[in-house]
């Protein structure tokens, strides 16, 4: 399934607290203009199980590294 954004993110050696990795993704959506999908996966984390549910939805939003 392709993102809905041509956003890359680089999560791989990033701090892999899921808040962090949470932060980089909105940030990024962000400066590329997807605000209302930045709001959209902040509200989405709380509902994800574990980090893997987390970055597998991070993964609906933006292509991760």
């Amino acid at each position: 399934m392709e993102p809905k954004t041509d956003v890359v993110v680089q999560l791989s050696g990033e701090d892999s607290n899921t808040f962090n990795l949470c932060s980089l993704v909105t940030r990024e959506l962000k400066r590329n203009d997807y605000r209302d999908l930045a709001k959209e996966v902040q509200e989405r984390l709380g509902e994800q199980k574990s980090q893997d549910d987390a970055i597998q939805m991070f993964m609906e939003y933006v292509h991760v590294r």
